[in-house]
């Protein structure tokens, strides 16, 4: 099948899908700069409840954008990095991120002019 993101049979829906994730979109920006432990992601993503995270992980994982190492220490210790793939969509994210942060102000003035409107 030829990719087709309005073809609802198209797989390419799910990555978007995955892509457009705010946990997805935090992950990658976290870690473009380096792999992080579990809790150290988690305190730098912030907000996300463990089995959020956790459940992000793994999905990211399962479509190649991270790796997961897990080292036989005591106390075990596991580590988050992107992939070759997963650096690839840090800078669509870091570009989409800087749109948002750039146009933070416009949007939080157009809803508060809707909510007086709709009020």
């Amino acid at each position: 099948m030829k990719p087709d993101i309005h073809n609802p049979d198209c797989p390419s829906r799910a990555v978007l899908d995955r892509i457009s994730d705010k946990w997805t979109a935090l992950i990658v920006l976290v870690l473009r700069d380096g792999s992080l432990r579990f809790s150290h992601l988690r305190g730098r993503v912030g907000g996300v409840a463990p089995k959020v995270l956790t459940e992000t992980l793994r999905r990211l994982e399962r479509d190649g954008l991270l790796t997961r190492t897990a080292y036989a220490e005591v106390p075990p210790r596991v580590e988050y990095e992107l992939t070759a793939l997963g650096h690839s969509l840090s800078e669509p994210i870091t570009a989409i991120t800087a749109w948002a942060e750039g146009h933070m102000r416009q949007i939080t003035r157009a809803r508060e002019r809707y909510d007086r409107r709709a009020a």
